[in-house]
């Protein structure tokens, strides 16, 4: 993110490709680079104005975030900002300086008057800061205290998605600042119909679903690291059965390599891709067991494609189901369906199963470069 910011001046503001900083107090330390749109007058001062329309350029910063491309430059300035024309009655938001969250935020907000507070989380989204510390209570106590959103707004009420609740002590807040905490609905698309309904959340608000549309958004974050690591090692994989293998070098890279990045290729797109996208249908509760069936229905799929045999196409065959349940496991981070404590022990259980299988296959493998393959 650039360190460049505008001067808060309606000239600088009526252009919605500059950069400015909020009007947050002594706690701004950052820029924003988002689409601002003017300023609205408080007894503060002036506050940004940012769009609740998304345009194109929002459109492919969200792309590219879903991609993992610079992931962690696209961050919100912590402060206060306003959507519409907000007063001192309007409502105030609290939400994640993580740019894909304060986006999607303001762009429920179309034909809303409200305040959004952003909270320094670090670039995390509002339930990993929640269960990371960043959207907690201090940083909340601090942004009120720094934005001074009591001098702008009369009531004493804040508005906290209900996903950041774990980080936030609503008492706490209360008791150090006078503002209460009223937890709104789990998706940023109801904040309209409960605000519309007096800030009361219907039972379906209250419940955060993780459907097929939500699980495929998340597969790109998953994949794009994942085939980092499925390159470097194919290509040691192959550099080794060059050195190894009983033909010549170029014979062996030929033979090994090929096989070697498929199979990689075959438990990524498993683990990272087909077991997400499939979840609820893939047998047991463990994201480990779910990889791992996934994982073997791909196995099935390798001699399809290239002729393997014996110890080779043993060996790959373990590289799949153990890579498929060790990036499935992995997924629960992204998930609706697990606590800190259940990743522990289902860490402490697959783990050990996908080091053994992943032994094992280079065993096998070792075997098949020194006698071609047959057992």
């Amino acid at each position: 993110m650039s360190d460049a910011c505008c001067p808060a001046t309606p000239a600088c503001c009526a252009d919605p490709e500059n950069i400015m900083t909020p009007v947050a107090g002594p706690g701004t330390e950052k820029d924003l680079p988002t689409s601002v749109v003017g300023e609205v007058t408080t007894a503060i001062g002036p506050i940004p104005r940012v769009a609740a329309q998304i345009n194109s350029r929002d459109r492919l910063w969200m792309w590219k975030i879903r991609w993992g491309i610079g992931r962690m430059n696209y961050t919100v300035a912590p402060g206060l900002y306003a959507v519409g024309e907000p007063d001192e009655g309007s409502e105030v938001l609290v939400t994640a300086n993580y740019r894909l969250t304060f986006d999607l935020l303001r762009r429920s907000l179309h034909e809303l008057d409200v305040w959004i507070l952003v909270l320094d989380t670090q670039g995390i989204n509002v339930w990993c800061a929640a269960g990371k510390g960043t959207f907690g209570t201090d940083e909340l106590v601090r942004r009120i205290e720094a934005s001074e959103v009591g001098a702008v707004v009369k009531h004493r009420r804040l508005i906290v998605p209900q996903l950041g609740a774990p980080g936030i002590a609503a008492h706490e807040v209360n008791q150090r600042t006078g503002f209460r905490v009223i937890y709104g609905p789990v998706e940023a698309g109801d904040i309209k119909a409960y605000l519309e309904n007096g800030r009361r959340a219907t039972p379906a608000m209250r419940r955060k679903m993780f459907p097929l549309s939500e699980r495929a958004a998340l597969v790109p974050m998953e994949l794009v690291p994942a085939f980092k690591w499925v390159l470097y090692i194919s290509a040691a994989v192959t550099l080794i059965s060059g050195v190894f293998g009983r033909g010549t070098f170029a014979g062996n890279a030929l033979q090994y390599g090929p096989h070697s990045l498929l199979a990689l290729a075959l438990g990524t797109v498993a683990g990272a891709v087909a077991a997400p996208l499939l979840l609820p249908w893939l047998p047991g509760r463990s994201f480990a067991l779910k990889g791992a069936v996934a994982g073997a229905a791909a196995a099935l799929m390798f001699p399809v494609f290239v002729y393997a045999k014996g110890f080779e196409l043993a060996a790959w065959t373990l590289v799949i189901i153990s890579l498929a349940s060790f990036f499935t496991m992995n997924f629960t981070g992204s998930s609706t369906y697990t606590s800190l404590s259940g990743v522990k022990k289902e860490m402490r259980e697959a783990v050990p199963f996908q080091i053994t299988a992943a032994s094992g296959a280079l065993v096998l493998w070792l075997i098949a470069l020194f006698t071609g393959g047959a057992p």
